[in-house]
């Protein structure tokens, strides 16, 4: 059957259980894996048959629930990471190398700013970070003859604005390079970046995937568009011979699926940055229910947000999924039923120290450093994701001291609201 329902890949992607085999998707919890003769375990090293030969690399536990997620985006080929944040780095160190150059959205998630801007530059990879909000020609400007890539957040972390899928996408094809996107907030159930023009998808799968905070995870997914060898000098890594598998071009051996296999073949292989099988097993059952959980989600934190918009302590509020925000139309079109997903941003009047205030007062609204799972939760970035940043860098990134992040769950609306109401009444 074709085009099922994303309800139904969430419950039956992935693992197809042939005759005699368990019904439910089995944890493969062992390193190695038995071959009969030497040459079919070189093949594998050799990258000429499927298979798996050692959990560092590959395990069949994690492909196959990293099959049911390509399925949900839409793509050819996907793989499992430690987190999202191997899954970042990998997304970009697959195609860049020492000497090379990449642009970024300004308004992503600390850590991913971080990495971006002060790890990958001890590799000798540069970032150009570009205000998301201007022109085309503007971010147009920061490309250049080395650059190997175009990144952003379908929902930034924590500002909570919403990147223009299909402008970002095109910007980048104009410059020659894919445009990597991390869809970990809009979930693939809300929204399908591939079909807006981008190339490959990342995701943390701790968070709204995952759903339950019980497993770290990554995964990165490939659309299989993005043509390799139509910019074969600028991709010499997929598109040339790598010697440590015996002259074997990724373009040319795997076609679409090239990216992924590439990035398990050398990165998974050197780094080893794979998600447990356990912890696979664990994001799969949360994967089952993320078609039903994601409307609830939205749903209250519509209700939320509504209450946050009309409350006479309540500065300011940035939620698209709001009529009056500015970004309200580009939600309606880039997301399923309008709303992007649970989380949203506001501060209240008074600035910093009330901000504070307020949260150390919610009662079952806990102040985590989690985000995106079953259970209302709050974060002052200011103060903690983002405290590695410059006050210079924090204003870049969107990030104002009164800003808190708010993760709606899926408990009674009523009862978030009434938390929410009576910290008001503290401050």
């Amino acid at each position: 059957m074709q085009n099922l329902d994303d309800q139904t890949v969430c419950v039956q992607g992935g693992w197809k259980p042939k005759k005699g085999e368990p019904r439910i998707l089995p944890i493969y919890q062992s390193t190695t894996f038995k071959y009969d003769t030497s040459d079919q375990m070189a093949d594998l090293f050799d990258l000429k048959a499927d298979g798996y030969f050692y959990t560092r690399l590959q395990n069949p536990t994690n492909d196959f629930v990293a099959a049911k997620i390509t399925e949900l985006e839409g793509g050819v080929a996907g793989m499992l990471t430690s987190s999202g944040q191997a899954a970042n780095f990998f997304a970009i160190f697959n195609i860049c190398e020492s000497g090379d150059h990449f642009v970024s959205s300004s308004t992503i998630y600390g850590g991913t700013y971080n990495l971006f801007a002060v790890t990958m530059k001890k590799l000798g990879i540069e970032v150009t970070f570009v205000d998301p909000n201007a022109s085309e020609e503007e971010i147009g400007k920061a490309f250049r003859p080395n650059t190997k890539a175009f990144f952003g957040e379908t929902i930034s972390n924590p500002t909570c604005h919403i990147t223009d899928i299909k402008k970002f996408a095109d910007i980048a094809h104009k410059h020659g390079v894919p445009f990597i996107i991390d869809n970990t907030f809009a979930t693939p159930v809300l929204c399908k970046p591939f079909q807006y023009g981008a190339d490959i998808v990342t995701h943390s799968t701790t968070k709204y995937l995952d759903g339950h905070a019980m497993t770290v995870g990554g995964a990165i997914i490939d659309s299989g568009n993005f043509d390799w060898e139509a910019h074969h000098d600028k991709f010499p890594g997929l598109t040339e011979p790598d010697p440590s598998y015996h002259g074997l071009a990724y373009s040319k051996a795997f076609g679409k699926k090239a990216y992924i296999v590439k990035a398990t073949a050398q990165l998974m292989r050197d780094f080893g940055s794979i998600q447990s099988p356990q912890n696979a097993f664990l994001l799969n059952m949360g994967i089952e229910t993320l078609a039903l959980r994601m409307p609830k989600h939205c749903e209250n934190a519509l209700k939320v947000a509504k209450f946050l918009e009309n409350h006479p302590k309540v500065a300011w509020v940035n939620f698209a999924g709001l009529e009056s925000n500015p970004e309200h139309a580009l939600a309606q079109k880039q997301f399923k039923g309008g709303i992007p997903c649970g989380v949203m941003a506001f501060g209240i009047k008074g600035g910093r120290e009330e901000s504070i205030k307020f949260m150390d007062s919610l009662k079952f609204i806990a102040i985590v450093t989690h985000v995106a799972d079953a259970r209302s939760c709050v974060l002052h970035p200011a103060s903690h994701t983002h405290r590695q940043l410059s006050d210079e860098q924090l204003m870049e990134a969107g990030i104002r001291p009164d800003l808190i992040r708010l993760s709606v769950g899926i408990e009674n609306a009523d009862d978030i609201i009434a938390d929410i109401q009576q910290a008001f009444e503290q401050i």
